[in-house]
Formats: structure tokens, C-alpha cells, sequence
């Protein structure tokens, strides 16, 4: 198991550009070794993460903007790729690019408290990239609700609206992540991995694609022997 941490706490985790580098970075090591089985991606400090970095924000034009924006893609894309479960360990703030950072992850646990916010068209941009995985997460209605409004929404509601999968205590909340996580390992390497692939799939490709892709990894568990062994 990888644990992969935000750490820049003294500036609620903001992802700035090196930060961004970094993250991008550390989840293509990870997603790379063979033997891992499951990402844990959390933040230091009282928040998950506050967002994009508002000076660097401040500091873009055109050109630079399209850059930054990329960069963030980048991060996210490389938790969504990543050919494990990436469980995403969520509290006190998770605020624009945090927010499509976590809904990159496969799964996501909240302590309770935790914000959770799209607040970019109050900044006179709007909410992009992985922002696109919204409505698949939570339905269109909601989605536009968040991005359209820019207001927050609190743990419980996010829990309500399918936005994350398990609530918890923050004094519990590395102990709920323990638990998942071990209900994860408890699954065939790698039948998980085709799992991880046959979900990013289901939701990109028109189902009788899904459905043909779904036959051949069922086929491919067989042909590995994996099946024979757990179930004898």
C-alpha cells in the first residue's frame, strides 16, 4: 500500500505549481509498481486541500492559464489511471481543484465537518477538468448546483448526494480508511486491477463496448488461474 499526503498544511494544502509537479509525480511512481495493491491519497494539516493556489490564481494569464490547468489534469488523471483502488482520506476543506482531485479517486471517506465546495465561478473562471466527473458522481442537477452556485455543502449532505461513500468521526477517520483498506486487499491482486480498469470502462465507453471488454478480463481471471485457487 502507497499512502501519498498534500503537505503543505500552512497553506491548506493549495496546489501550486511545484505542488502540483510533485503529486502528479508521486501517483505515476506509485501507479507504476507492480506489486502495489492500494493508494491512500490524504492532506496534512487540518484540510484535505483548499484548492488551487489563489496567488498563483492571481498570477496567470492566457497562456499560463491553460499551463496550470493542464498541470492539475495531470494529478488527477494520474489518480483516476492508477491500476489500483485510490481511496481519497477526506477532512476539513475540500474546496475546488481538491474537490476533482478527490472525485478522481475511486473512493472517498469524510470526517464529519468536512466542506465540501466548487467555488470557481465566484472567482470568474469556471469549474473544469475533472469537475467533469460530477454529474457521473452525484447526477446533473447537484453537479450543476455546485458548480453553478459556488456554494458549500456539508459532510452529510455530500454523503446523501453519493459525492462520498463513508462517513465517520475525525478521531475515526484513519481507522474507517484501515478498514477499507483491508477490505480491499482481501481481494485477488489482480482481479482488482481488471476491476479498476473495468470501472473507468463503464464510465467512458457505450455499454455493449463495456459488456465485450467485461468478457474478456472474465476470461483472462480464468486463463491466470486465479479463480481455481480461492475457490477451492
Amino acid at each position: 500500500m502507497a499512502r501519498i499526503f498534500l503537505n503543505r498544511p500552512q497553506k491548506v494544502n493549495a496546489l501550486d505549481s511545484a505542488m502540483l509537479e510533485r503529486l502528479a509525480a508521486a501517483l505515476e511512481e506509485a501507479g507504476a509498481d507492480d506489486t502495489l495493491r492500494v493508494i491512500v491519497l490524504g492532506g496534512r494539516g487540518n484540510a484535505f486541500c483548499g484548492g488551487a493556489d489563489i496567488n498563483e490564481l492571481a498570477s496567470l494569464d492566457g497562456t499560463s492559464a491553460r499551463s496550470f490547468i493542464t498541470r492539475i489534469h495531470r494529478a488527477c488523471a494520474a489518480a483516476r489511471k492508477a491500476p489500483v483502488p485510490v481511496v481519497a482520506r477526506l477532512h476539513g476543506a475540500v474546496i475546488g481543484a481538491g474537490l476533482e482531485l478527490a472525485a478522481a479517486c475511486d473512493l472517498r471517506i469524510a470526517a464529519r465537518g468536512t466542506r465540501f465546495a466548487m467555488p470557481e465561478v465566484r472567482l470568474g473562471i469556471p469549474s473544469v477538468v475533472e469537475a467533469a466527473l460530477l454529474p457521473r458522481l452525484i447526477g446533473s442537477g447537484r453537479a450543476a448546483w455546485l458548480v453553478l452556485t459556488g456554494e458549500a455543502i456539508d459532510a452529510e449532505r455530500a454523503y446523501d448526494w453519493g459525492l462520498i461513500e463513508a462517513l465517520c468521526e475525525e478521531s475515526e477517520l484513519d481507522a474507517e480508511v484501515s478498514r477499507l483498506v483491508a477490505k480491499l486487499l482481501a481481494g485477488d491482486r489482480t482481479a482488482l486491477r481488471m476491476q479498476k480498469e473495468l470501472l473507468q470502462q463503464w464510465e467512458e465507453q457505450p455499454l455493449a463496448a463495456c459488456i465485450a471488454g467485461s468478457v474478456e478480463r472474465f476470461a483472462e481471471a480464468y486463463a491466470g488461474g486465479a479463480p481455481m485457487r480461492r475457490t477451492r
